[in-house]
């Protein structure tokens, strides 16, 4: 790509994918439950049994992303991605800025993946305490991608609905701002405020930034085994996120307290009242991929026939 686009993106100029995406966010209508319903995505966490319960449990139409842990690191991850890239998934590994060594750390990364055929990276900070090299966020990495050629179909980049524990809001707003010309969809942290979520996606759609917003919560969990992840060493951002927003540890472990059906339900609500770029859901399963496809499933089944504007 020219030089002269380099520096446009990095002065924080919109692209043209941007800008067409601003244009056609405009004034969009909100999400209605059917949409939200059909346009779903799992996280996976890169476990033993992960590759086998995604073949026995999901469908082939559902994308998926692949965490990392710190633990494992970024090859695990990798390997994964690959291998249910092979089995006909459309996935897109995690790529943790804090877990690489330098830029020629990244461009041995992109040649893997598309060597392999993946299209589509989720790029984040990482949870890694110190950082393996010269990136500490998310915004470095993305800079590097855009230097190698924009080489993936689709950039996920994470939204913060409530905010941060660790961060300052002003310096979330402002990093959001910065990756976003160089990205194309948002896949968000929990939140269990709907109200919150649709007014978060329409406050930084008026600020310019216009990209299409997967929410993320989670799926039907079983709270024993949510524990016993939550405990474990290195885990990714599927589970750490209970340590960074303390409020949310305990909507998981009350009984009676969760139920995604009713959170999305109330999305959906605040979704088409409010407005916004919300266009899908990131399903943060844990890993419980049996009881989220029937959860799924059966969601499918009570918006059939509907028009996605019904």
């Amino acid at each position: 790509m020219p030089s002269s686009a380099d520096a446009r993106y990095l002065e924080g100029e919109r692209t043209p994918m941007a800008i067409q995406q601003e244009v056609s966010g405009s004034g969009r209508r909100g999400s209605t439950l059917a949409d939200l319903v059909r346009n779903m995505g799992y996280e996976v966490m890169p476990f033993k049994r992960t590759e086998q319960d995604v073949l026995t449990y999901v469908p082939k139409d559902v994308p998926l992303t692949v965490t990392v842990t710190v633990a494992k690191g970024i090859d695990t991850t990798l390997d994964l991605a690959e291998r249910l890239h092979k089995h006909g998934y459309t996935v897109a590994p995690h790529l943790p800025a804090r877990q690489f060594v330098d830029a020629k750390h990244v461009e041995d990364v992109v040649a893997r993946l598309k060597e392999a055929g993946i299209r589509r990276v989720f790029c984040i900070g990482g949870d890694a305490p110190t950082p393996a090299g010269e990136f500490t966020e998310s915004y470095q990495l993305l800079k590097v991608l855009h230097e190698l050629g924009n080489p993936f179909e689709n950039i996920g980049i994470g939204g913060y609905p409530e905010g941060h524990a660790l961060i300052p809001q002003h310096a979330i707003e402002e990093a959001l701002r910065k990756k976003a010309p160089l990205a194309d969809r948002i896949l968000t942290q929990i939140c269990f405020d709907a109200t919150t979520t649709a007014t978060w996606a329409k406050r930084i759609a008026a600020e310019g930034v216009n990209l299409p917003i997967y929410v993320g919560m989670p799926g039907p969990v079983n709270r024993q085994k949510l524990i016993r992840i939550s405990a474990g060493i290195g885990l990714g951002q599927s589970a750490r996120f209970l340590q960074k927003q303390s409020n949310l540890l305990w909507r998981f472990l009350l009984p009676g307290v969760y139920n995604p059906t009713k959170l999305l339900k109330r999305l959906a609500a605040a979704s088409a009242k409010i407005g916004g770029n919300i266009r899908g859901l990131h399903i943060f399963t844990f890993n419980e991929l049996e009881g989220t496809e029937k959860w799924r499933q059966k969601l499918l089944a009570s918006v059939a026939g509907r028009d996605d504007r019904s």
